[in-house]
């Protein structure tokens, strides 16, 4: 009974527990290992970008969060990246984001771009920050950290929705 019970609970929990990487669409499988054969040179700001997103791993997630000491959201960790480490000030969330800067094709991709995916069922609900070599920084909740992941898992490429460039 108390295994039922468990069985049961269990996909409800796991939903409970991922808030900006959860709800997903239908799989599209856009990107795979060999989109990035060719890896594109960054400009030092967007080099910058990519350097200090690094140093906000391991930064607690707290919805609507701007700000590390307290903990970041998806767009909290790029609006705040982008303002210390390119001097630009972006606002809003992941939708917002995506109205900024120009496309770039996933084989265009350089460090500092922003990526876009589909992660509740609504367009550019998530956003992370393109390191190169197909790695991406972002701030999830479901295992409460910023952290980096691969374009090409399956969760990941099956949610991608498109990149942009906000630096020259």
């Amino acid at each position: 009974m108390r295994h039922r019970l468990l069985t049961a609970l269990l996909p409800a929990a796991l939903a409970a527990l991922v808030g900006c990487s959860s709800m997903p669409p239908a799989p599209s499988g856009r990107i795979s290992a060999t989109s990035f054969r060719a890896e594109q040179i960054a400009s030092p700001a967007a080099r910058e970008v990519g350097m200090y997103s690094l140093m906000m791993l391991r930064t607690g997630y707290q919805f609507g969060g701007k700000n590390p000491s307290a903990g970041l959201d998806c767009s909290g960790l790029v609006t705040h990246v982008y303002r210390e480490a390119a001097d630009m000030r972006l606002a809003g969330n992941a939708a917002s984001l995506a109205r900024e800067g120009r496309e770039v094709a996933v084989d265009q991709l350089r460090t500092g771009d922003l990526v876009f995916f589909n992660t509740l069922g609504r367009p550019f609900s998530h956003v992370g920050i393109y390191l190169g070599n197909g790695e991406f920084v972002h701030a999830p909740n479901s295992r409460g950290q910023v952290r980096v992941e691969k374009l090409t898992t399956l969760y990941w490429s099956q949610r991608f929705e498109m990149a942009r460039t906000l630096l020259n």
